[in-house]
């Protein structure tokens, strides 16, 4: 299994990158939300959230001070994927880390273009926070 580091440098102190991520989700991941997360009735640590995959939940690692925003997509068909995401300090602020696993049954052209997705998402989400 390939797995590809995806990163972008903001310019800014990493725990509010990692704070303004977290709790802007719809703003800059477009590759996940299509409209606004609200949480799960049944468990307020997971938010739904209207994808272009479909309805799907979300559920991130606990809130810490590392800047692991590691989280859990739990798929309209119950499947689950886990996607790696760092903030980490940076010298000039602050570098986020999206690792992309290249899944089992996923062809090399879907691949690319989740890349892509996530190319343009961390691109939204240094644009939304500055250079």
């Amino acid at each position: 299994m390939e797995s590809r580091h995806l990163a972008v440098v903001i310019r800014r102190d990493p725990a509010a990158v990692a704070g303004f991520a977290r709790a802007h989700l719809a703003e800059w991941a477009a590759g996940l939300a299509a409209g606004d997360p609200r949480p799960d009735p049944a468990d307020p640590a997971v938010l739904v959230v209207d994808s272009p995959m479909g309805e799907v939940r979300v559920r991130f690692a606990p809130p810490n001070d590392l800047g692991v925003l590691d989280h859990a997509v739990t798929l309209s068909d119950g499947g689950v994927v886990r996607n790696p995401l760092r903030v980490l300090p940076h010298p000039h602020g602050a570098e986020v880390v999206f690792t992309l696993r290249h899944l089992d049954g996923v062809t090399d052209e879907a691949f690319e273009a989740d890349a892509a997705a996530v190319r343009a998402d961390l691109d939204r989400l240094r644009a939304l926070l500055g250079p």
